[in-house]
């Protein structure tokens, strides 16, 4: 006795809506407990102009966005900079954002620590700039960087405050957060020529268009952005804390000398990234 047509569609919409419902569920789980959790490391050339010769084939690990906070797991950020820690780069640069705004300030600066414990360091390097949640709310806050750059020291890290150092003919600039009161990047490129041998840490890569980089050709390493988070397919990512939208992630030609990397960092603001994993980029360097 076969069934009336009703019961047929009804078993069919029952499974449709199982199936569905299944569906969301596991897309639900993949974009707050998978993607934000698995890092990509990117590994790439880094050819800089007049690079000197004995720095050739030297790794330069990039690490940004931390996000030391409640949206991201510790247990997490420890297993990651304990990986790049056993690739002994010979350089390690942290472009901002170690800790976030967002949540109990106390319990981010409680934590900083501990997770700084674990932070990888460069054989003959290991530099830093801070970003807008160093700075708390308002992106204003001094004495929070202040903290911020204490906890960073005590953990054997360089903190460039628009400042510039040089290792073996490679000088690193850095230049506080475009967003923040001390962002001075006149200060930090001031005495560079258009012949130094240099890499600039900027948090922000808006920083790029500010009209002080004349006597600068190199590359600028950036963060900031998180690559959005959310990347719907062959779409860019709807929603960027940033005015130029070329600089979303990756490498961007700036086309006067100088070239643009921007990490989509280790951790987030909220706890969702689709199709927009989590970086760590080790780069060799290398005569352009």
């Amino acid at each position: 006795m076969s069934r009336p047509p009703q019961e047929w569609n009804r078993r069919r919409f029952l499974r449709t809506a199982g199936a569905a419902t299944l569906a969301l569920v596991a897309g639900g789980v993949y974009v707050r407990e998978i993607e934000p959790r698995w890092i990509q490391f990117v590994r790439r050339p880094l050819p800089i102009p007049r690079c000197p010769r004995e720095l050739h084939g030297w790794r330069l690990a990039h690490l940004s966005d931390l996000h030391v906070g409640p949206s991201v797991d510790p247990d997490y950020q420890i297993s990651v900079l304990r990986h790049v820690a056993t690739l002994a780069p010979e350089l390690v640069v942290f472009t901002g954002d170690f800790i976030t705004r967002f949540g109990p300030l106390s319990r981010s600066l409680g934590t900083l620590p501990r997770i700084l414990e674990h932070f990888p360091h460069g054989r003959f390097g290991t530099f830093a700039v801070l970003g807008n949640h160093d700075y708390g709310q308002g992106w204003s806050h001094v004495e929070i960087a202040a903290q911020v750059v204490a906890h960073a020291r005590n953990a054997g890290i360089h903190v460039l405050r628009n400042d510039h150092t040089t290792v073996r003919g490679l000088t690193f600039v850095g230049i506080d957060d475009l967003w923040a009161p001390r962002c001075q990047p006149q200060i930090a490129l001031r005495g560079l020529t258009p012949d130094t041998s240099a890499i600039a840490l900027a948090h922000n890569p808006d920083t790029c268009d500010l009209p002080v980089w004349s006597n600068f050709r190199g590359w600028i390493l950036s963060g900031h952005t998180h690559g959005g988070q959310v990347r719907p397919p062959f779409l860019p990512p709807p929603l960027l804390p940033i005015k130029n939208r070329r600089y979303a992630s990756g490498e961007v030609d700036l086309h006067d000398g100088r070239r643009l990397y921007v990490s989509r960092g280790i951790g987030n603001l909220l706890r969702v990234r689709f199709n927009v994993r989590p970086e760590v980029t080790v780069f060799t360097l290398q005569q352009a």
